[in-house]
Protein backbone atom coordinates (compact mmCIF):
# COMPACT_ATOMS: atom_id res chain seq x y z
CA UNK A 1 0.00 0.00 0.00
CA UNK A 2 1.37 3.00 -1.02
CA UNK A 3 1.26 6.15 0.91
CA UNK A 4 -1.10 8.90 -0.25
CA UNK A 5 0.35 11.72 -2.48
CA UNK A 6 1.06 14.90 -0.99
CA UNK A 7 -1.29 17.71 -1.92
CA UNK A 8 -0.33 19.18 -5.06
CA UNK A 9 -0.90 23.12 -6.50
CA UNK A 10 -2.80 25.85 -4.81
CA UNK A 11 -4.31 22.79 -2.21
CA UNK A 12 -0.58 21.96 -1.60
CA UNK A 13 0.80 25.60 -1.01
CA UNK A 14 -2.35 26.51 1.63
CA UNK A 15 -1.65 22.73 3.25
CA UNK A 16 2.23 24.13 4.09
CA UNK A 17 0.42 26.26 6.77
CA UNK A 18 -1.74 23.67 8.21
CA UNK A 19 1.77 22.78 10.15
CA UNK A 20 1.10 25.43 12.55
CA UNK A 21 -2.40 23.60 13.64
CA UNK A 22 0.40 21.59 16.84
CA UNK A 23 1.92 25.04 18.24
CA UNK A 24 0.90 25.77 21.36
CA UNK A 25 -1.23 28.56 22.28
CA UNK A 26 1.53 30.88 23.05
CA UNK A 27 2.41 31.55 19.62
CA UNK A 28 -1.14 32.88 18.90
CA UNK A 29 -1.24 34.89 21.84
CA UNK A 30 2.49 36.56 20.37
CA UNK A 31 1.17 36.83 17.24
CA UNK A 32 -2.14 38.81 18.49
CA UNK A 33 -0.25 40.91 21.01
CA UNK A 34 2.44 42.02 18.32
CA UNK A 35 -0.40 43.33 16.00
CA UNK A 36 -1.54 45.77 18.79
CA UNK A 37 1.31 46.77 19.97
CA UNK A 38 2.59 47.76 16.48
CA UNK A 39 -0.92 49.86 15.56
CA UNK A 40 0.47 51.29 19.34
CA UNK A 41 4.18 51.55 18.18
CA UNK A 42 3.04 53.34 14.79
CA UNK A 43 0.68 56.13 16.98
CA UNK A 44 3.21 56.28 19.82
CA UNK A 45 6.46 56.52 17.77
CA UNK A 46 7.44 55.74 14.56
CA UNK A 47 6.28 58.57 12.14
CA UNK A 48 4.54 60.60 14.80
CA UNK A 49 7.64 61.30 17.34
CA UNK A 50 9.35 64.01 14.79
CA UNK A 51 6.01 65.60 13.80
CA UNK A 52 5.05 65.48 18.21
CA UNK A 53 8.31 67.10 18.89
CA UNK A 54 7.97 69.89 16.21
CA UNK A 55 4.14 70.48 16.67
CA UNK A 56 3.64 69.85 20.37
CA UNK A 57 7.40 70.33 22.14
CA UNK A 58 8.52 73.54 19.60
CA UNK A 59 11.53 71.64 18.09
CA UNK A 60 12.96 73.03 15.03
CA UNK A 61 14.23 69.90 12.24
CA UNK A 62 17.82 69.42 13.36
CA UNK A 63 16.80 69.89 17.48
CA UNK A 64 13.45 67.11 16.39
CA UNK A 65 16.01 64.44 14.42
CA UNK A 66 18.69 64.85 16.72
CA UNK A 67 15.74 64.43 19.67
CA UNK A 68 14.53 60.99 17.80
CA UNK A 69 18.56 59.89 16.74
CA UNK A 70 18.77 59.74 20.77
CA UNK A 71 15.82 58.26 21.33
CA UNK A 72 16.21 55.68 18.85
CA UNK A 73 19.60 54.77 19.33
CA UNK A 74 18.93 54.13 23.11
CA UNK A 75 16.41 52.35 22.41
CA UNK A 76 18.86 50.03 20.50
CA UNK A 77 21.47 49.94 22.81
CA UNK A 78 19.18 49.28 25.97
CA UNK A 79 18.25 46.26 23.62
CA UNK A 80 22.08 45.20 23.86
CA UNK A 81 21.57 44.62 27.47
CA UNK A 82 18.01 43.09 27.63
CA UNK A 83 18.93 39.89 25.79
CA UNK A 84 20.83 37.95 28.57
CA UNK A 85 17.82 39.97 30.68
CA UNK A 86 15.24 38.15 28.63
CA UNK A 87 16.70 34.90 28.66
CA UNK A 88 17.27 35.13 32.48
CA UNK A 89 13.56 36.51 33.48
CA UNK A 90 11.81 34.72 30.95
CA UNK A 91 9.24 35.37 28.23
CA UNK A 92 6.31 36.37 30.17
CA UNK A 93 7.78 37.97 32.46
CA UNK A 94 10.09 40.55 30.10
CA UNK A 95 6.95 40.95 27.98
CA UNK A 96 4.93 42.21 30.90
CA UNK A 97 7.81 44.23 32.37
CA UNK A 98 7.68 45.73 28.71
CA UNK A 99 4.26 46.60 27.83
CA UNK A 100 3.99 48.04 31.48
CA UNK A 101 7.05 50.81 30.85
CA UNK A 102 5.33 51.29 27.48
CA UNK A 103 2.08 51.78 28.72
CA UNK A 104 2.77 54.58 31.36
CA UNK A 105 5.58 56.63 29.26
CA UNK A 106 2.51 56.43 26.66
CA UNK A 107 0.26 58.27 28.82
CA UNK A 108 3.04 60.93 30.14
CA UNK A 109 3.59 61.84 26.55
CA UNK A 110 -0.39 61.86 26.04
CA UNK A 111 -0.99 64.10 28.68
CA UNK A 112 2.12 66.44 29.36
CA UNK A 113 3.47 69.02 27.07
CA UNK A 114 6.23 69.96 29.15
CA UNK A 115 9.72 68.98 28.10
CA UNK A 116 10.89 68.14 31.24
CA UNK A 117 8.23 65.45 31.36
CA UNK A 118 7.65 64.62 28.65
CA UNK A 119 10.95 63.74 27.05
CA UNK A 120 12.28 61.62 30.31
CA UNK A 121 9.03 59.91 31.47
CA UNK A 122 7.28 60.16 28.34
CA UNK A 123 9.86 59.55 24.94
CA UNK A 124 13.14 58.55 26.27
CA UNK A 125 11.31 55.59 28.92
CA UNK A 126 9.52 54.61 26.09
CA UNK A 127 12.78 53.49 24.40
CA UNK A 128 12.94 51.00 27.51
CA UNK A 129 9.86 49.09 27.21
CA UNK A 130 10.55 48.52 23.31
CA UNK A 131 13.54 47.38 23.53
CA UNK A 132 12.41 45.11 26.26
CA UNK A 133 10.26 43.54 23.68
CA UNK A 134 12.25 43.88 20.40
CA UNK A 135 14.18 41.01 21.53
CA UNK A 136 11.68 38.82 23.51
CA UNK A 137 9.36 38.60 20.57
CA UNK A 138 12.01 36.76 18.09
CA UNK A 139 12.93 34.58 20.45
CA UNK A 140 8.93 33.94 21.46
CA UNK A 141 8.23 32.90 17.45
CA UNK A 142 10.94 30.48 17.40
CA UNK A 143 10.58 28.75 21.27
CA UNK A 144 6.79 28.48 20.37
CA UNK A 145 7.45 26.87 16.86
CA UNK A 146 10.09 23.71 15.66
CA UNK A 147 12.06 23.44 12.46
CA UNK A 148 9.14 22.21 10.54
CA UNK A 149 7.26 24.73 11.81
CA UNK A 150 9.96 28.04 11.60
CA UNK A 151 9.92 29.10 7.92
CA UNK A 152 5.71 29.60 8.19
CA UNK A 153 6.13 30.74 11.74
CA UNK A 154 8.33 33.55 10.95
CA UNK A 155 6.79 34.28 7.60
CA UNK A 156 3.07 34.66 9.28
CA UNK A 157 5.00 36.53 12.03
CA UNK A 158 6.32 39.27 9.38
CA UNK A 159 3.44 39.54 7.63
CA UNK A 160 1.16 40.47 11.19
CA UNK A 161 3.49 42.87 11.95
CA UNK A 162 2.69 44.66 9.17
CA UNK A 163 -0.86 44.04 9.65
CA UNK A 164 -0.57 46.28 12.47
CA UNK A 165 1.63 48.94 10.57
CA UNK A 166 -1.38 49.05 8.05
CA UNK A 167 -4.04 49.94 10.44
CA UNK A 168 -1.56 52.02 11.86
CA UNK A 169 -1.06 54.42 9.07
CA UNK A 170 -4.98 54.09 8.13
CA UNK A 171 -5.48 55.58 11.46
CA UNK A 172 -2.20 58.17 10.76
CA UNK A 173 -3.80 59.38 7.90
CA UNK A 174 -7.59 59.59 9.27
CA UNK A 175 -6.60 61.69 12.23
CA UNK A 176 -4.46 63.74 10.16
CA UNK A 177 -6.98 64.67 7.43
CA UNK A 178 -8.92 67.85 7.12
CA UNK A 179 -11.81 68.22 8.88
CA UNK A 180 -14.86 66.95 9.07
CA UNK A 181 -13.27 63.68 8.48
CA UNK A 182 -9.97 64.22 10.60
CA UNK A 183 -9.24 67.11 13.03
CA UNK A 184 -6.54 68.46 10.44
CA UNK A 185 -2.43 68.50 10.60
CA UNK A 186 -2.78 70.86 13.27
CA UNK A 187 -6.37 70.45 14.93
CA UNK A 188 -7.32 70.45 18.96
CA UNK A 189 -9.25 67.84 20.03
CA UNK A 190 -11.67 69.53 22.57
CA UNK A 191 -12.31 67.11 25.60
CA UNK A 192 -14.12 68.95 28.66
CA UNK A 193 -15.45 65.88 30.17
CA UNK A 194 -11.54 65.94 31.64
CA UNK A 195 -11.03 69.64 30.85
CA UNK A 196 -8.37 68.73 28.14
CA UNK A 197 -7.38 69.90 24.82
CA UNK A 198 -5.21 67.24 22.74
CA UNK A 199 -3.39 68.28 19.53
CA UNK A 200 -3.80 66.33 16.37
CA UNK A 201 -0.25 64.42 17.41
CA UNK A 202 -1.46 63.61 21.11
CA UNK A 203 -4.50 62.21 20.15
CA UNK A 204 -2.19 59.35 17.96
CA UNK A 205 -0.31 59.07 21.11
CA UNK A 206 -3.96 58.59 22.94
CA UNK A 207 -4.78 55.64 20.35
CA UNK A 208 -1.31 54.27 20.96
CA UNK A 209 -2.11 53.87 24.70
CA UNK A 210 -6.00 52.41 24.20
CA UNK A 211 -3.98 49.55 21.79
CA UNK A 212 -0.99 49.27 24.47
CA UNK A 213 -3.97 47.86 27.06
CA UNK A 214 -5.41 44.48 25.84
CA UNK A 215 -1.45 43.22 24.82
CA UNK A 216 -0.90 43.76 29.02
CA UNK A 217 -3.96 42.14 29.47
CA UNK A 218 -3.54 39.20 26.81
CA UNK A 219 -0.11 38.27 28.11
CA UNK A 220 -0.48 38.89 31.49
CA UNK A 221 -3.64 36.08 31.49
CA UNK A 222 -3.30 33.43 28.98
CA UNK A 223 0.58 33.43 28.81
CA UNK A 224 2.18 30.92 30.41
CA UNK A 225 5.95 30.77 31.20
CA UNK A 226 8.83 28.03 30.21
CA UNK A 227 6.81 26.55 26.97
CA UNK A 228 8.84 25.42 24.35
CA UNK A 229 7.42 23.85 21.27
CA UNK A 230 10.24 20.68 20.21
CA UNK A 231 9.74 18.19 17.78
CA UNK A 232 7.92 15.62 19.68
CA UNK A 233 5.47 18.23 20.73
CA UNK A 234 5.00 20.87 23.68
CA UNK A 235 7.48 20.71 26.77
CA UNK A 236 7.72 22.63 29.81
CA UNK A 237 11.76 23.33 29.67
CA UNK A 238 14.04 25.26 32.25
CA UNK A 239 16.32 28.25 31.06
CA UNK A 240 19.46 27.13 30.04
CA UNK A 241 22.70 29.82 29.85
CA UNK A 242 25.26 29.30 27.25
CA UNK A 243 28.63 31.34 26.35
CA UNK A 244 28.06 33.78 23.13
CA UNK A 245 31.06 35.45 23.06
CA UNK A 246 32.97 32.50 21.93
CA UNK A 247 30.93 31.15 18.73
CA UNK A 248 33.26 32.05 15.45
CA UNK A 249 29.40 32.14 13.46
CA UNK A 250 28.28 34.83 15.83
CA UNK A 251 30.87 36.96 15.10
CA UNK A 252 30.62 36.41 10.73
CA UNK A 253 26.57 36.98 11.63
CA UNK A 254 27.33 40.45 13.20
CA UNK A 255 29.37 41.31 9.98
CA UNK A 256 26.67 40.30 8.10
CA UNK A 257 24.33 42.66 10.11
CA UNK A 258 26.17 45.49 9.93
CA UNK A 259 25.79 45.32 6.18
CA UNK A 260 22.36 45.32 6.23
CA UNK A 261 22.13 48.34 8.10
CA UNK A 262 22.45 49.77 4.79
CA UNK A 263 19.62 49.20 3.44
CA UNK A 264 17.24 48.91 6.68
CA UNK A 265 18.22 52.87 6.80
CA UNK A 266 15.43 53.23 3.70
CA UNK A 267 12.82 52.77 6.97
CA UNK A 268 14.73 54.87 9.51
CA UNK A 269 13.77 57.39 6.62
CA UNK A 270 10.63 56.71 6.52
CA UNK A 271 10.01 57.33 9.73
CA UNK A 272 12.18 60.38 10.41
CA UNK A 273 12.63 62.25 7.22
CA UNK A 274 9.90 61.30 5.25
CA UNK A 275 6.89 62.71 6.94
CA UNK A 276 8.53 66.47 6.80
CA UNK A 277 9.26 66.02 3.29
CA UNK A 278 5.96 64.74 2.17
CA UNK A 279 4.11 67.32 4.02
CA UNK A 280 6.03 70.13 2.31
CA UNK A 281 5.92 68.87 -0.98
CA UNK A 282 2.73 67.34 -0.81
CA UNK A 283 0.87 69.73 1.51
CA UNK A 284 -0.69 69.85 5.00
CA UNK A 285 -3.01 66.65 5.57
CA UNK A 286 -2.03 64.58 2.84
CA UNK A 287 -2.58 61.29 2.86
CA UNK A 288 1.11 59.85 2.94
CA UNK A 289 1.22 57.31 5.52
CA UNK A 290 -1.35 55.16 3.37
CA UNK A 291 0.81 55.96 -0.06
CA UNK A 292 3.97 54.26 1.78
CA UNK A 293 3.55 52.69 5.24
CA UNK A 294 -0.24 51.48 4.79
CA UNK A 295 0.97 50.14 1.05
CA UNK A 296 3.88 48.72 2.09
CA UNK A 297 2.40 46.70 4.93
CA UNK A 298 -0.36 45.21 2.89
CA UNK A 299 1.81 44.29 0.61
CA UNK A 300 4.22 42.61 2.54
CA UNK A 301 0.71 40.68 4.33
CA UNK A 302 0.13 39.51 1.38
CA UNK A 303 3.36 38.76 -0.07
CA UNK A 304 5.75 37.25 2.82
CA UNK A 305 3.43 33.90 3.50
CA UNK A 306 3.76 33.44 -0.17
CA UNK A 307 7.50 33.81 -0.69
CA UNK A 308 8.06 32.32 3.38
CA UNK A 309 6.64 29.14 1.39
CA UNK A 310 7.99 28.86 -2.35
CA UNK A 311 11.40 29.71 -1.14
CA UNK A 312 12.16 27.39 2.15
CA UNK A 313 14.92 25.61 0.42
CA UNK A 314 16.75 29.00 -0.64
CA UNK A 315 19.58 30.49 1.76
CA UNK A 316 18.71 33.59 4.02
CA UNK A 317 22.28 35.07 2.71
CA UNK A 318 20.44 34.82 -1.43
CA UNK A 319 17.36 36.61 -0.24
CA UNK A 320 18.85 39.27 1.55
CA UNK A 321 21.15 39.95 -1.05
CA UNK A 322 18.26 40.09 -3.52
CA UNK A 323 15.40 41.69 -1.83
CA UNK A 324 18.17 44.54 -1.02
CA UNK A 325 19.11 45.00 -4.21
CA UNK A 326 15.40 45.81 -5.26
CA UNK A 327 14.69 47.70 -2.17
CA UNK A 328 17.63 49.87 -2.58
CA UNK A 329 17.04 50.33 -6.02
CA UNK A 330 13.55 51.63 -5.54
CA UNK A 331 14.70 55.01 -3.46
CA UNK A 332 15.46 56.42 -6.60
CA UNK A 333 11.74 56.79 -8.02
CA UNK A 334 11.95 59.48 -5.75
CA UNK A 335 15.40 61.06 -6.76
CA UNK A 336 14.22 60.95 -10.35
CA UNK A 337 12.17 64.75 -11.36
CA UNK A 338 9.03 64.51 -10.67
CA UNK A 339 7.96 65.72 -14.07
CA UNK A 340 9.15 62.67 -15.85
CA UNK A 341 5.84 61.19 -14.00
CA UNK A 342 3.59 63.48 -15.10
CA UNK A 343 2.64 61.54 -18.11
CA UNK A 344 1.38 58.47 -15.79
CA UNK A 345 -0.32 61.32 -13.16
CA UNK A 346 -2.37 62.67 -15.99
CA UNK A 347 -3.41 59.17 -16.48
CA UNK A 348 -5.34 56.34 -15.01
CA UNK A 349 -2.64 55.09 -12.57
CA UNK A 350 -2.18 58.44 -11.41
CA UNK A 351 -6.04 59.41 -11.12
CA UNK A 352 -6.48 55.53 -9.13
CA UNK A 353 -3.93 56.55 -6.53
CA UNK A 354 -4.55 59.78 -6.03
CA UNK A 355 -8.36 60.32 -6.43
CA UNK A 356 -10.05 56.62 -6.39
CA UNK A 357 -7.80 55.79 -3.63
CA UNK A 358 -6.55 58.56 -1.33
CA UNK A 359 -9.02 60.48 -2.64
CA UNK A 360 -6.82 63.60 -3.06
CA UNK A 361 -8.91 66.55 -5.36
CA UNK A 362 -7.60 68.59 -8.19
CA UNK A 363 -4.88 68.20 -10.39
CA UNK A 364 -2.47 65.10 -9.59
CA UNK A 365 0.68 65.84 -8.07
CA UNK A 366 3.65 63.48 -9.88
CA UNK A 367 5.15 62.99 -7.29
CA UNK A 368 2.21 60.78 -5.92
CA UNK A 369 3.14 58.73 -8.91
CA UNK A 370 6.52 58.40 -7.86
CA UNK A 371 6.07 57.31 -4.54
CA UNK A 372 4.18 54.98 -5.06
CA UNK A 373 6.44 53.49 -7.69
CA UNK A 374 8.92 53.24 -4.56
CA UNK A 375 6.65 51.76 -1.92
CA UNK A 376 5.90 48.75 -4.51
CA UNK A 377 8.99 48.17 -5.30
CA UNK A 378 10.35 48.96 -2.30
CA UNK A 379 7.90 45.90 -0.39
CA UNK A 380 8.47 43.05 -3.51
CA UNK A 381 12.44 43.52 -2.18
CA UNK A 382 11.57 43.86 1.32
CA UNK A 383 8.89 40.87 1.42
CA UNK A 384 12.34 38.55 -0.08
CA UNK A 385 14.73 39.50 2.43
CA UNK A 386 13.89 41.30 5.65
CA UNK A 387 11.10 37.95 7.26
CA UNK A 388 14.32 35.65 6.19
CA UNK A 389 16.97 37.90 7.93
CA UNK A 390 14.17 37.46 11.38
CA UNK A 391 14.43 33.53 10.59
CA UNK A 392 18.29 33.53 10.01
CA UNK A 393 19.10 35.22 13.33
CA UNK A 394 16.90 32.95 15.68
CA UNK A 395 17.55 29.71 13.31
CA UNK A 396 21.49 30.25 14.28
CA UNK A 397 20.95 30.90 18.04
CA UNK A 398 22.18 28.13 20.42
CA UNK A 399 18.72 26.70 22.35
CA UNK A 400 17.97 29.32 25.42
CA UNK A 401 19.79 31.98 23.88
CA UNK A 402 17.89 33.50 21.10
CA UNK A 403 16.56 36.59 23.25
CA UNK A 404 20.73 36.98 23.65
CA UNK A 405 21.18 36.39 19.89
CA UNK A 406 18.96 38.53 18.52
CA UNK A 407 20.14 41.52 20.94
CA UNK A 408 23.44 41.86 20.29
CA UNK A 409 22.79 41.06 16.39
CA UNK A 410 21.29 45.00 16.91
CA UNK A 411 24.53 46.28 17.69
CA UNK A 412 25.28 48.03 14.32
CA UNK A 413 21.79 49.27 14.25
CA UNK A 414 22.76 51.99 17.00
CA UNK A 415 24.94 53.10 15.32
CA UNK A 416 22.69 53.87 12.00
CA UNK A 417 20.01 55.04 14.16
CA UNK A 418 22.63 57.74 15.38
CA UNK A 419 23.29 58.90 11.84
CA UNK A 420 19.74 58.59 10.35
CA UNK A 421 18.08 60.86 13.25
CA UNK A 422 21.06 63.04 13.26
CA UNK A 423 20.97 63.38 9.31
CA UNK A 424 17.70 63.63 8.85
CA UNK A 425 17.25 67.09 9.93
CA UNK A 426 20.25 68.50 7.99
CA UNK A 427 18.87 66.59 5.08
CA UNK A 428 15.33 68.16 5.29
CA UNK A 429 17.11 71.89 6.44
CA UNK A 430 19.48 72.00 3.32
CA UNK A 431 17.49 69.94 0.22
CA UNK A 432 13.58 70.13 1.70
CA UNK A 433 13.69 73.69 3.60
CA UNK A 434 9.91 74.49 5.28
CA UNK A 435 10.00 77.63 3.31
CA UNK A 436 12.45 78.40 0.21
CA UNK A 437 14.14 76.95 -2.43
CA UNK A 438 14.52 72.92 -2.66
CA UNK A 439 16.43 70.14 -4.66
CA UNK A 440 14.06 67.28 -2.26
CA UNK A 441 15.30 64.52 -4.98
CA UNK A 442 19.38 65.03 -3.51
CA UNK A 443 17.64 63.46 -0.01
CA UNK A 444 16.75 59.99 -2.14
CA UNK A 445 19.90 60.14 -4.18
CA UNK A 446 22.07 60.06 -0.53
CA UNK A 447 19.63 57.61 0.97
CA UNK A 448 19.82 55.01 -1.93
CA UNK A 449 23.35 55.13 -2.66
CA UNK A 450 23.89 54.24 0.88
CA UNK A 451 21.16 51.41 0.96
CA UNK A 452 23.31 50.25 -2.23
CA UNK A 453 26.08 49.12 0.15
CA UNK A 454 23.87 46.36 1.27
CA UNK A 455 23.84 44.37 -1.88
CA UNK A 456 27.17 44.65 -3.07
CA UNK A 457 28.52 44.26 0.32
CA UNK A 458 26.76 40.50 0.67
CA UNK A 459 28.21 39.77 -2.80
CA UNK A 460 31.77 40.82 -2.72
CA UNK A 461 32.01 39.65 0.98
CA UNK A 462 30.16 36.17 0.80
CA UNK A 463 32.79 33.55 1.17
CA UNK A 464 34.33 34.99 4.22
CA UNK A 465 30.57 35.74 6.44
CA UNK A 466 28.07 33.55 4.84
CA UNK A 467 26.97 30.72 7.54
CA UNK A 468 25.81 27.46 6.41
CA UNK A 469 21.64 26.88 7.25
CA UNK A 470 20.19 23.07 7.56
CA UNK A 471 18.41 22.16 4.84
CA UNK A 472 19.43 25.49 2.44
CA UNK A 473 21.23 25.39 -0.89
Amino acid sequence: MHPPAPAQGFAGFLHKFCCLRSAPRELWIIYIAYVLENLAYKLGAASVLPLWLSSDLGFDDVKAGAMVAGWSAIMTLITLFIGSLTDALGIRRTFLLGFTVCLFSRIVMTTSVNRWIALPGGLYLQAIGLALMVPVMIAAVKRYSNAAQRSVAFSLYYALMNLGFAGGDWILDRVRAKPPVGLGEYGILVMPWIGAELSTYRVLLLLGVVFTVPGLLLVWGFLRDGVEMTEDGVVITPRVSAGLWGQPAFYRFLVFMTLVVGVRMIFFHLNYTFPKFAIRELGEGAPFARLTGMLNSLMIVVLVPICGVLTQKVTAYRMVTVGSFISALSVFFMALPPEWFAPLADGWLGNAIARSWLGVQGQVNPLYVSIFLFAVFLSIGEALWSPRLYEYSAAIAPRGQEASYMALSLLPYFIAKLFVGGSSGPLLSHFCPAEGPRNSGMIWVIVGGIAMITPIGAVLFRKHIQVHEDGRD
